[in-house]
């Protein structure tokens, strides 16, 4: 099974986007997440009464709700910010998108982790190949960038990358279902902060809304995130943020069965190349012979 989770954790974590194409059009930004959130507290409080799952100390606790400050409400609450303010869906998914990258340099410079070459290789492979999943060719020349939206995707990179060295240094103790209800209680915290402040609340309740916020939360704020902390306790960080670059093209492809999305030449191309990137990145070393 174990081999198993990270290709679950892509074809999960890459839905949200087509979760959230599918419920934006009927509620704003932040109100969405903030509901998401309130609806995952009640699963969650359900799953730990069923499992009789262990309470954290309060000093867990608070470092749970710091990773979900940093894990969830920044980068979603940051990637939905952007979108919000002008920046193309896909752009914003590109920069995010470095994530593997600052994660490995992070990592590198404050805990000592470091790569091997053929692993830095891949990571530009990686990121090389989900630009061309997402450009797909495209000329970027026209697209104007708003300062603010700029800085409210770079919170969510900045926000997830800390945030899983953070959950890797703080969270090993921490039973996986309390853990992540403290993160989520902290999520719904800041995202009712939000839409109280920047949004009027309208909401048109419709099947595909109801259907959309139903995946987002069993999904993407359950199934996915349950077992990116589980991979963050069990791996090494770098590692683990690499399968974020398969995010891009299993997305790319999606779109194209879900919404007759453009698949070219480009994308297909970039698919190839980011796969090789996250396989010199996972690739393990050779053991030296003894003596």
């Amino acid at each position: 099974m174990t081999r198993w989770v990270p290709l679950l954790f892509v074809l999960l974590w890459s839905t949200g986007f087509i979760g959230a194409k599918y419920a934006l059009p009927f509620i704003e930004p932040f109100n969405l997440l903030f509901i998401r959130m309130l609806l995952t507290l009640a699963v969650f409080s359900g799953l730990i009464v069923i499992f009789r799952a262990r309470w954290p100390t309060p000093r867990q606790a608070m470092h749970q709700m710091a990773v979900g400050t940093l894990v969830h409400a920044a980068y979603l609450g940051g990637v939905f910010a952007a979108i919000k303010l002008h920046m193309p869906a896909g752009i914003a998914s590109l920069l995010v998108g470095l994530q593997p990258l600052l994660t490995a340099v992070l990592a590198w410079q404050f805990t000592g982790s470091s790569l091997r070459p053929g692993q830095w290789l891949g990571l530009a492979l990686g990121m090389i190949g989900a630009t061309l999943v997402l450009v797909r060719g495209e000329s970027l020349d026209s697209i104007h960038l708003p300062a603010t939206a700029l800085l409210a995707i770079f919170v969510a990179l900045f926000g997830i990358s800390i945030g899983t060295l953070y959950q890797k240094r703080f969270g090993g103790g921490t039973d996986l279902l309390t853990g992540s209800f403290f993160q989520y209680l902290a999520t719904a915290l800041w995202m009712g902060l939000l839409t109280g402040g920047f949004e009027h609340g309208d909401v048109v309740w419709t099947p595909q809304l109801i259907a959309a916020l139903a995946w987002l939360v069993c999904g993407l704020s359950v199934g996915a995130i349950l077992l990116l902390m589980w991979m963050i306790r069990e791996g090494e960080a770098a590692r683990v943020a690499t399968y974020f670059y398969l995010v891009p093209p299993v997305t790319a492809i999606e779109s194209w069965l879900l919404f007759d999305e453009r698949l070219g030449v480009a994308s297909v191309l970039g698919i190839g190349v980011t796969v090789a990137g996250v396989y010199l990145v996972l690739k393990r070393s050779p053991r030296k012979p003894p003596g």
